[in-house]
């Protein structure tokens, strides 16, 4: 019996030892951050292994940002019955900053109710015990997020027994066509662009533009291979920023790069294209501005009789002033809106200090593309009011809501899908 005792104890003691162990290397250095991972619309998979939902799911669960971005979360578990989706479980979920630990407050369809705590651990789990009002421990739910848009929860009892088992895919809606920037994973689309437009299209957004056309290829694809990646993950492929500089060039030269240009971004399926114009800084007279002018509107008619759109993208150079006027007033005064319209950039309108409402307001029905960024990730500088410059959408003739980040707090994964929430449900309600 005493010896018994000795090896359970020892068993227990190197068990112990060990959980200890692994926590206090494993758990991860931003709980906040892996948080945020949880935000979207989810939908139970007919099976573990399933990669894609079936046509009719049985369970999803909605988890929304309440306070300050991702600070507290309001989840949702529905099951539908009969073809209505009944609320089965609510859940509130915060970051404790006093226990650096997660912490949730729910209640079931029965009225029992939990308290949860846990942890994210660096091999993108997370491990949350439940307990009831009275203080007794009655389940462990152990998340597994194989991606930022696939998680495995499993559910056991106090024992460790698995009492249940289900994998959620992310599927947010897209219903308000928004679009993002693609400069804002770079990293990622050069890495692995099927699973980095795979997890895109997961987070609700319509369509992707792109900034890499190189000899006649998108990321490596040609342009009917890149065009049906991005139509099999559920988005499409509208827009596309291309660079060509036009000095010392004479029009047929012109003529012929963008000719196979817009014939290559026809075979995508693109519907605009947009250009910018980093040598800004350079020119000191009007005539020069002229010269680019006269480029924009051609390159615009080409486009407009292959049935595209043609944009101008601004950065700040462009409100800086040539012989006293502003380069941008330039351009949109001496470009023919038959031709060319212009994409606004928000950020970068705030660093030159312009109101965008302002050039809306002069030059209706212009403004038909907007890239909605921010100086961190978007809505959380308090720089910008973008619900403000979104009241005059209709006025600027706003087509294209794009997403962008490139300052990130986060991963840019994690960063991109915020930045979906926040258009999504802030600034499109």
């Amino acid at each position: 019996m005493l010896h018994f005792k000795k090896v359970n104890f020892l068993f227990l003691a190197i068990f112990l030892f060990h959980g200890l162990l692994i926590n206090a290397q494993n758990k991860s250095k931003n709980q906040l951050q892996e948080l945020s991972k949880y935000v979207g619309t989810w939908y139970g998979a007919e099976n573990i292994n399933d990669d894609d939902l079936g046509e009719n799911p049985t369970i999803k669960m909605v988890v929304k940002s309440t306070i300050n971005f991702v600070n507290g979360l309001e989840v949702t578990v529905f099951e539908n019955r009969n073809n209505r989706w009944e609320t089965i479980l609510v859940e509130l979920i915060s970051y404790d900053t006093v226990t650096n630990k997660i912490i949730a407050k729910g209640i079931n369809e029965k009225n029992e109710c939990f308290i949860g705590k846990g942890n994210f651990y660096e091999n993108n789990t997370w491990i949350m015990k439940d307990e009831n009002l009275n203080g007794e421990h009655i389940s462990t739910v152990n998340f597994n997020f194989l991606s930022n848009s696939e998680v495995v929860l499993k559910g056991t009892d106090p024992s460790d027994k698995e009492l249940w088992k289900i994998k959620y895919i992310k599927k947010n809606s897209k219903d308000k066509n928004i679009g993002i920037q693609l400069v804002s994973v770079k990293d990622l689309m050069n890495e692995n662009p099927e699973n980095t437009l795979k997890q895109l299209g997961r987070m609700g957004y319509s369509y992707i533009e792109t900034f890499v056309y190189k000899e006649g290829k998108f990321y490596g694809y040609s342009p009917e291979e890149f065009r049906e990646l991005v139509e099999k993950n559920g988005m499409r492929f509208l827009g596309s920023m291309t660079f060509y500089n036009p000095v010392n060039k004479s029009d047929k030269e012109i003529e012929t790069w963008w000719n196979k240009t817009i014939s290559d971004h026809k075979k995508a399926g693109v519907a605009y294209l947009s250009t910018s114009n980093n040598s800004l800084k350079k020119v000191k007279s009007l005539s020069e501005l002229k010269i680019y002018t006269n480029y924009y509107n051609l390159v615009g008619k080409l486009c407009k009789n292959a049935g595209l759109q043609f944009l101008f993208h601004n950065h700040k150079d462009e409100f800086l002033k040539v012989e006293g006027k502003i380069i941008y007033d330039y351009f949109l005064e001496n470009t023919n809106s038959k031709y060319v319209s212009f994409q606004s950039d928000l950020y970068w309108m705030d660093v030159a200090g312009v109101n965008p409402v302002d050039y809306f307001k002069k030059h209706p029905k212009r403004f038909t593309s907007w890239h909605v960024k921010d100086y961190k990730e978007l809505g959380q500088s308090g720089k910008i009011d973008f619900n403000k410059i979104f009241l005059s959408a209709e006025k600027a003739g706003l087509k294209y809501v794009i997403s962008e980040v490139e300052d990130y707090n986060y991963s840019p994964i994690i960063s991109v899908d915020l930045a979906w929430q926040y258009i999504y449900y802030e600034l499109l309600k």
